[in-house]
């Protein structure tokens, strides 16, 4: 009969666990929170301290009672749920329900590894009720938001929305900057470059950046031209050439945040799929002899300190690995964020005998994928710095200051391992090799012209470049961000247009009710403050009763002033058109309702004439085809490749086809239609929607009509350099050609 019973979140974390600790052990998973607020009601004791209304989880009936079976024939309980606020709170309600008398500790494991569990297991501690409190707090501010505001916003706008303490302040960054870019107005300027050529090598490009001592601003084509015309006349002489040596040091080992970002950046996964997959690399899986074990360490965290152990284990990989030159003299120390909890170390492989490809056929490919990122980033982390020369190069033209930098690698150090990504939205710079030159050499004009340029609006969010801007702010916590970004878009608060965050026209009348309503309280700054706030209440500093009183008291007052305004606010949202009403004849306005917005009388309530507001999707189109695979209708969406069939139930049901031109397959006996496709190399071709039954392919565009000369059912449309267009026969190359889209002329056979 097992002696202890240790009690974890997840069945895959007690599966790997049960093999370390042997039969003397009884491994229990809660299967996450067992108890929680009611989900009917504000489950908040307001008047009394805000003391919390917990019930059974529905569905944790079943869990509870087998623990706490279990617990009665145990002499020991561990409670071994995650090393974070969130599973100090289950530790907590999983021990209230044990019953009383029982020996009950809390052990911490950081790494899921024997002897993580093992040296854990043998050092149990108290449960952390300053932990336990900061998630209370967050637990009953975040119910208080959610329930109070939330109706307000079915009586506003329409029901079934939600707003949140941190989902909504995340919605306004991206509402407002989509007004940024709506703002936005574009100014034209003009740059030049001019190709030059010295006594040595190939030409190189230098740029114009200065004009007698003044910055250069070019701001339309005259100018440019007028400039160009003047420097083509002027000797390129050498004025200077500066040598420097530049290091590049390694970025610190991931935190939760980091690998989210550099996950969408490589691997193109959401914050949501980093973490689930980080979840099953920490909590364990099967890899041969050694069977199941956790191969990194806990992957909640903003710490990006390391213990002592795992530098001196990664030290000597990378000499064993790449050599001595690689390892720097001492180990790198990296500083932790202020405001950072020190609790865990930063996201690192278990150890250095695992690496990727030696364990990549027990993992699936995205597993493989993440743990080799994870392990890269962690060696990188401990090695010396990349160097390289860079040469700047400044070039007289007159008074015309040309300038050109360029860099060659010298030593590779930690990018040999890890190569740096750069922020899509970071302007690219240019790396131009630069042949031999000498100071005074002067330098052949090969070409000079200049290129306009306009300003661009700011980018909007991707998820990497919002969970940055989230952690910038401090918006949440970074163990957060993907349940945040999941809530807005299943809420269609935003879509995602080419990887980029959207506001929906829902999202945009909640932000703007919400702000108008609530500016404090959906305030970046004040979500930041109460973010400060509960970690104050984790180290003790603060009393997270009172903090909640200072939050509630002029949260309800404004509560109530604006449900007095709610009219007003409704009334604000309410769109005039140019459109009559058919029945009475007065302007028709787009309202709000439940589904959505709709074209309503102005005269309501004496004319209640409604009617539906058509607004699709631009880059979405409807089609008369429907899913084979759902039965649901498709539509045409625009993607890299051009036009393509997707079904409407996106991303329940992810069924794409090509779309068919509405011409037969010519080939005798398929019934297949012909389709745009791309080749791997990017052409564009036409082949049969039967593929790879039927292989016939054109390169031209198709056309529905019969060759005069043979009968082919399908001719193709030829082009030549002056833009004119002819058919030609793809089986006997008969060509005629067009002269308009009725009449063709014949010309030959070729």
């Amino acid at each position: 009969m097992p002696k202890s019973l240790v009690i974890v979140e997840s069945p895959a974390k007690a599966k790997t666990i049960k093999k370390f600790l042997g039969k003397d052990f009884d491994i229990k998973a809660s299967v996450g929170h067992v108890r929680d607020l009611p989900q009917k009601g504000l489950g908040v004791d307001i008047h009394n301290k805000f003391k919390p209304e917990y019930v059974t989880i529905s569905g944790k009936e079943k869990v509870l009672k087998e623990l706490r079976s279990a617990a009665k024939e145990a002499d020991h309980i561990y409670l071994a749920t995650d090393p974070d606020r969130e599973g100090e709170a289950i530790a907590w309600h999983v021990a209230s329900q044990l019953g009383k008398n029982k020996n009950i500790g809390r052990v911490l494991f950081h790494e899921i590894t024997p002897q993580a569990v093992r040296t854990a297991i043998q050092n149990p501690i108290p449960i952390d009720m300053q932990k336990v409190n900061a998630q209370q707090a967050r637990r009953v501010m975040d119910r208080i938001v959610g329930y109070q505001v939330s109706p307000f916003l079915w009586k506003t706008i329409a029901g079934g929305l939600s707003a949140g303490r941190v989902q909504s302040v995340t919605l306004r960054l991206i509402c407002e900057r989509e007004e940024e870019i709506n703002k936005f107005v574009t100014e034209e300027y003009w740059s030049i470059m001019a190709l030059v050529q010295g006594d040595q090598g190939g030409p190189f490009p230098v740029k114009l950046i200065r004009i007698e001592d003044k910055k250069v601003a070019i701001s339309d084509e005259a100018a440019a031209h007028a400039l160009v015309n003047d420097i083509r006349s002027k000797p390129f002489i050498v004025s200077s050439i500066k040598k420097k040596g530049m290091k590049r040091n390694p970025g610190p080992p991931f935190i939760t945040s980091t690998l989210q970002q550099d996950a969408a950046r490589r691997l193109r996964f959401s914050a949501q799929k980093t973490m689930m997959i980080a979840q099953q690399l920490y909590e364990g899986l099967d890899i041969g002899d050694e069977g199941s074990i956790g191969l990194i360490t806990y992957m909640r965290t903003d710490s990006t300190r390391i213990a002592d152990e795992a530098i001196n284990d990664v030290r000597e990989y990378i000499e064993k690995e790449y050599g001595s030159d690689y390892v720097p003299a001492k180990p790198r120390r990296y500083k932790t964020k202020a405001g950072a909890q020190d609790a865990h170390e930063a996201i690192r492989p278990t150890a250095m005998n695992r690496a990727p490809q030696k364990v990549k056929t027990f993992l699936t490919s995205d597993q493989y994928k993440l743990y080799e990122l994870i392990w890269c980033r962690f060696v990188a982390s401990q090695m010396k710095s990349a160097l390289f020369d860079v040469t700047t190069v400044d070039v007289m033209a007159g008074g015309y200051l040309f300038r050109v930098t360029g860099s060659t690698p010298k030593f590779t150090g930690f990018l040999k391992v890890y190569g740096e990504t750069v922020d899509e939205d970071a302007e690219q710079e240019e790396n131009s090799p630069i042949p031999p030159l000498k100071e005074k050499e002067t330098l052949a004009l090969q070409d000079l012209q200049s290129k306009q340029h306009f300003t661009q609006p700011p980018p909007r969010y991707t998820e990497a470049s919002l969970i940055k801007e989230l952690e910038a702010k401090r918006i949440g916590r970074p163990s957060t961000y993907a349940q945040i970004i999941s809530t807005l878009r299943k809420r269609k608060y935003v879509t995602i247009k080419r990887s980029r965050f959207t506001p929906s026209d829902l999202g945009n009348a909640v932000n703007f009710i919400l702000v108008s309503a609530f500016p404090d309280l959906f305030d970046v700054a004040f979500t930041a403050k109460m973010e400060d706030a509960l970690d104050q209440i984790e180290t003790g500093n603060l009393e997270w009763v009172s903090i909640l009183s200072e939050f509630y008291h002029p949260f309800s007052e404004r509560l109530q002033e604006v449900n007095a305004q709610r009219t007003e606010l409704k009334n604000s949202l309410t769109e005039t058109t140019d459109e009559a009403c058919e029945k009475c004849g007065k302007l028709l306005v787009i309202r709000w309702g439940r589904n959505g917005r709709f074209l309503a009388c102005s005269g309501y309530p004496s004319c209640k004439n409604t009617k539906p507001l058509e607004a699709a999707d631009p880059e979405i189109q409807q089609s008369n085809e429907v899913c084979d695979t759902c039965g649901e209708p498709m539509v045409v969406k625009k993607g890299r490749y051009g036009a393509f069939l997707a079904c409407s139930a996106y991303p329940e049901c992810k069924r794409t086809r090509p779309i068919n031109l509405g011409i037969l397959c010519p080939e005798e006996g398929c019934k297949g239609y012909l389709t745009r496709r791309r080749s791997q190399r990017g052409r564009t071709f036409y082949g049969c929607s039967n593929y790879p039954d039927c292989k016939f392919v054109v390169w031209d565009p198709p056309v529905n009509q019969a060759c005069p000369s043979c009968q082919f059912p399908v001719m193709v449309e030829k082009s030549d350099k002056s833009g004119n267009t002819s058919l030609k026969c793809p089986r006997c190359n008969h060509l005629m050609k067009q002269i308009s889209d009725e009449v063709s002329v014949e010309l030959a056979s070729t």
